[in-house]
C-alpha cells in the first residue's frame, strides 16, 4: 500500500490567502551549549533558550492587489495542507525583510524574511 505524503500548502495571512510559490520555515530552539572548565575536557550540558520561529516566504505578485509586506506586524499566518491534515499558525508574526525577484518567465515575485513569536498545531 503506498503511502500519502503531504503535499502543496495553502497560505493565509489575517484571514486572506495568499499565493506563494515558497514557504520555508524555520525554528530555532534556543538552546545554548555550556562550557566548563573540567577534567574530562568536554562540554556537559545546555541551557534552554527562548524559541524562535523564522519564516521565509516567496509570493507572487498579483496584478490588481497585493500585500502591503512591509507593513506586516502582529498577523496571523496559517498553513493549510491541501486535502487533509493538521494547520499550523503563526501567531504575531512581524516582517523584517522584503525584497522583489523578476525572472525571465515573466514571473513578478517577492521575497518576505519573516518572525513569529509563537507556533499552534491544530
Amino acid at each position: 500500500m503506498a503511502l500519502e505524503y503531504v503535499g502543496s500548502i495553502v497560505l493565509d495571512v489575517n484571514s486572506v490567502e495568499v499565493e506563494v510559490t515558497d514557504f520555508n520555515p524555520t525554528e530555532t530552539t534556543g538552546k545554548k551549549l555550556v562550557k566548563t572548565m573540567n577534567s574530562t575536557g568536554r562540554a556537559k550540558g545546555y541551557t534552554q533558550g527562548i524559541a524562535t520561529w523564522e519564516l521565509s516566504i516567496t509570493a507572487v505578485v498579483p496584478k490588481n492587489t497585493n500585500v502591503n509586506w512591509a507593513q506586516i506586524a502582529g498577523a496571523k499566518l496559517t498553513q493549510t495542507p491541501l486535502g487533509s491534515g493538521k494547520r499550523t499558525t503563526y501567531q504575531d508574526v512581524f516582517v523584517t525583510q522584503v525584497g522583489e525577484q523578476y525572472t525571465v518567465d515573466n514571473e513578478a515575485r517577492i521575497n518576505i524574511t519573516a518572525f513569529a513569536l509563537n507556533k499552534i498545531e491544530e
